[in-house]
């Protein structure tokens, strides 16, 4: 039976900001359904004039899913691997590194360790500018998204950023907006560490039951860090922007 693009649309998920849009769960439709979407979805005048729209692609698509993009203006971006943990059997844990929010810091002093942690990232860069990316924090998280902006200090120094949250319309799935050490503490073994302690934040302050992360693939060190903190493969998705210049 042919589904209506009303149930199309129920099968995903759109993030939206101010400038951007992003389509996930692509999973859940056909090759047919994904393209049938895909262009009712660019069709849309507010789409139309969208800077930024990505599109996450599913790994069990053809190449067919992959052109259909090319042919629309979008181009391979990254290739994202995400991971699923269950957060009851978490144990106990030291709290290794003092953690300040948004709610204790300057906006200019987060943004300043935040963007020394995204310099040499493995993962691809992004292509909002920070004020950018913080406005893009406050709108998909809401009015508490403060709480969800921390630095992550040792010895007085800090050395990185974690954003745990409950992600938007779910009560229990605990996500990680953004993850990243600054280059002068990384391969340390810092990293399995801090994530453990991002998890506990998400188990005990945000009441989250599981969590859902992603990187990509070519972060080994990521991967690693999930590997060791009991993470599983969910899903492997090849992620697609289509940029619109000034």
């Amino acid at each position: 039976m042919k589904q209506s693009k009303d149930q199309l649309y129920e099968k995903i998920k759109i993030v939206k900001g101010d400038n951007f849009v992003t389509i996930e769960d692509t999973k859940n439709l056909s090759e047919h359904e994904f393209i049938s979407l895909v262009t009712d979805f660019l069709n849309q005048p507010a789409i139309k004039n969208t800077r930024h729209v990505s599109i996450l692609i599913a790994s069990k698509f053809s190449d067919n899913a992959d052109e259909f993009l090319l042919d629309n203006g979008f181009r391979l971006h990254d290739e994202n691997v995400t991971v699923w943990m269950e957060l009851d059997n978490l144990k106990s844990m030291e709290q290794v590194f003092t953690l300040k929010t948004l709610n204790e810091l300057s906006e200019s002093d987060f943004k300043d360790v935040w963007q020394q942690s995204m310099k040499g990232s493995l993962n691809a860069p992004s292509s909002l500018t920070m004020d950018e990316q913080l406005r893009s924090v406050e709108v998909e998280l809401g009015p508490k998204y403060k709480d969800s902006c921390i630095v992550a200090y040792e010895e007085g120094k800090a050395i990185g950023v974690i954003m745990p949250h409950i992600e938007p319309g779910l009560k229990q799935e605990g996500r990680i907006f953004y993850f990243g050490l600054v280059p002068e503490v990384r391969g340390l073994e810092k990293s399995k560490y801090l994530h453990q302690q991002a998890l506990w934040l998400l188990k005990n302050q945000f009441k989250a039951t599981y969590y859902i992360g992603n990187t990509s693939h070519n972060n080994a060190p990521m991967l690693k860090t999930f590997q060791y903190n009991g993470c599983k493969v969910l899903e492997r998705n090849k992620v697609y922007k289509r940029i619109i210049k000034d």
